[in-house]
């Protein structure tokens, strides 16, 4: 076995596994898990530390009652949702204990807040839409809210609660993930192409492989030819000295968010940005992060900022993941801003589909048929 830090050679050789998964993150390790669970070989290929990776970026919310949608497409993205909700508490248990690390499932629920009139009025109509959909939310008085949340500003106007809406810490998970795959994962062994039952990486190795799976995120779209797009989100990362307490609840309020840690650090984002493959932190970005969040937790302005991070998110044209199969190879990307949120529900979907066994109707809502390669609606 090579010393910690020796590089190691990679064999020119082709080699045979049951499953090639080419991608690291999230999604792409939930897949090579419960394949691997089914009794198939897996090898995951990770292109190693490359700018804009999403996971790392992510504040884990499990927020789909949180993020309904009006229209067709909010519908199916609903009910995936729902699916992959359902699944996060028996999969974060069986994580930890296969894994000996905790994803921090945190199941304090969400506080969705108004801090104006107008914001008050949206909130309004988004809980009648969720009453429609049989998916009552609380009504909140702001008193009330702020008994629940004393850190919050006595300017807020309407707090809806969301008690199913929970959160994981995507780091914890990741690293839950690869432990539990040990060597099946290979860091830094970017894949150049693809096909049926093959993957050429960087280095020249071919891999030969009954299956081939590309969960590479917003990068799926240079492989194959998808309407996959970065969309960029900024992110502020912060730590409380005095540990965990300002809040307690996942606080969403416009189009920011502020999800607590149990080690009293808090993530607020994020920006959506479509700038391509551009990864940098904007000082404007951080300033509309920070100002929004000041406006209703006014104590943020006394902790630590540790990280700023800016990640692509995998979006399709009409925000909803595309999972099945193209010309022979199975793909699971596009999730956007719910890749924490659906990599459960896709590992056991990917994993059907691999053995023999798929979930037709999810997979429906999925399908990449729907789609021409240009991203135009087929």
């Amino acid at each position: 076995m090579p010393a910690q830090g020796e590089l190691v050679t990679v064999s020119q050789q082709p080699t045979e596994v049951d499953v090639a998964v080419v991608g690291g993150g999230i999604v792409g390790l939930f897949c090579a898990w419960r394949a691997r669970e089914r009794g198939l070989s897996v090898a995951v290929f990770e292109a190693g530390d490359r700018d804009g990776v999403a996971w790392p970026v992510a504040a884990g919310m499990l927020a789909p009652v949180s993020e309904a949608q009006f229209g067709e497409h909010g519908a199916r993205a609903l009910r995936l949702g729902l699916a992959a909700a359902d699944r996060w508490p028996s999969a974060a248990r069986e994580l930890g204990e296969a894994s000996g690390i905790d994803p921090a499932l945190r199941e304090s629920g969400t506080l969705v807040l108004g801090r104006d009139r107008d914001e008050a009025e949206a909130l309004e109509r988004e809980a009648a839409h969720r009453e429609r959909l049989g998916l009552p939310v609380p009504r909140l008085r702001p008193s009330e809210a702020r008994r629940r949340e004393p850190a919050l500003a006595p300017t807020l106007r309407a707090a809806l609660e969301v008690p199913g809406d929970h959160s994981v810490d995507p780091r914890r998970v990741v690293a839950g993930l690869r432990a539990v795959l040990g060597d099946d994962v290979r860091p830094g062994a970017p894949a150049v192409r693809v096909a049926a039952g093959e993957v050429e990486l960087a280095s020249g190795e071919t891999v030969a492989a009954g299956r081939v799976l590309v969960a590479a995120g917003a990068w799926t779209g240079e492989l194959l030819g998808l309407p996959v797009r970065p969309l960029k989100g900024q992110v502020v990362r912060l730590r409380d000295p005095s540990g965990p307490g300002l809040v307690t609840h996942t606080l969403r309020f416009s189009h920011v968010y502020l999800v607590p840690r149990a080690d009293g650090r808090y993530v607020i984002g994020a920006t959506m940005e479509e700038r391509g493959f551009d990864t940098d932190v904007t000082a404007g970005g951080v300033y509309e992060l920070l100002r929004d969040a000041f406006e209703l937790v006014p104590g943020i302005s006394e902790l630590i900022v540790e990280e700023t991070l800016a990640g692509l998110r995998p979006a399709t044209p009409d925000t909803l993941p595309i999972v099945g199969e193209v010309d022979g190879v199975v793909v699971a990307t596009g999730h956007g801003r719910d890749g924490v949120l659906l990599a459960p529900l896709t590992g056991d979907l990917v994993a059907g589909l691999l053995t023999g066994a798929p979930d037709e109707e999810l997979l429906a809502l999925c399908d990449p048929a729907r789609f021409d390669r240009a991203g135009a609606a087929a």
